[in-house]
């Protein structure tokens, strides 16, 4: 099938998601972040962590770029209100750079994050092996099944610029994997043409990385849907192994390892459609069954 990418144009809800990206300079490492229209009560956590990645990239030399992220969610954050992002520096070396991003609201901190960033150099090169998987068009429309299943709550609208399309998952559309008894596979793009500056893909791919990963941990437990389970992000790590373009098909094959005191961990690979490992994502959330 011939890549269409380059026909496609960034429409609004794209527009709309690099413009909430694009930060607001307020003192030396100091940023302040817009807040999109939205009906629900708790800002996504994606958002939060593209935001903060934004911030400590415009504090690190021309050739720096990041490599891993580290962070946790410390309270939710308010969708009235900006959110202010102080950006310290720890490190400056010739080879990488490390900064820390906490994020506030109300003078309290609803955020932090780690980061390291590197100069590109050679080295040793080994990946993973891409799973066989059905191709993107193969998917069902994430939003649309959400909005059928009633679990929607207004995301539909904010993720509006991205493309997920649900491959299966553990309790439906996969084959049991003994070795894993908890998995999820979707493919994932930005609908729509982005510039060709890096950061704008990484923050998109940062922004998109926190949409199914701790959807995975209730794979092994069909009974407890959702609707069924309180859900939140407690934290978020992800390592850049290699350049890519976040408005290309990427795969997201994920899987929990472990479920147990209320948590689910859950582990992401990405691959973009020529199998190339280009991103590891891990996330330990709240998975609390609704009393």
């Amino acid at each position: 099938m011939t890549d269409q990418t380059s026909e496609r144009v960034m429409g609004e809800a794209t527009q709309r998601l690099v413009a909430l990206l694009d930060l607001e300079r307020l003192d030396t490492d100091l940023f302040r972040g817009q807040q999109p229209e939205t009906i629900r009560q708790r800002v996504y956590g994606g958002q939060v962590a593209a935001q903060a990645l934004i911030a400590a990239s415009r504090t690190v030399d021309e050739g720096m770029h990041v490599h891993s992220l580290h962070s946790y969610f410390l309270l939710p954050g308010d969708y009235n209100v900006p959110i202010i992002y102080d950006v310290e520096r720890i490190r400056d070396g010739k080879s990488f750079a490390t900064r820390r991003v906490l994020a506030r609201q109300h003078g309290r901190p609803i955020y932090y994050q780690s980061l390291n960033f590197q100069r590109a150099e050679e080295g040793l090169e080994h990946q993973d092996v891409m799973p066989e998987v059905r191709p993107p068009e193969d998917g069902l429309d994430l939003m649309a099944l959400m909005a059928e299943r009633g679990t929607d709550d207004g995301l539909s609208k904010e993720w509006a610029a991205l493309d997920v399309r649900w491959l299966g998952s553990s309790a439906h559309g996969m084959e049991p994997d003994p070795m894993h008894p908890s998995k999820t596979q979707v493919w994932i793009r930005v609908d729509g043409r982005l510039s060709d500056d890096p950061m704008e893909h990484l923050a998109t791919f940062t922004y998109a990385s926190d949409v199914s990963l701790l959807g995975a941990t209730l794979a092994a437990h069909p009974e407890h849907g959702p609707h069924k389970v309180q859900m939140a992000s407690l934290d978020h790590t992800i390592w850049f192994h290699r350049p890519f373009r976040a408005d290309e098909w990427w795969l997201y094959d994920q899987w929990s390892p472990s479920a147990s005191g209320g948590r689910g961990l859950a582990l992401g690979r990405i691959f973009t459609q020529d199998g190339t490992l280009v991103a590891t994502v891990a996330q330990e959330g709240l998975i609390r069954p609704s009393r």
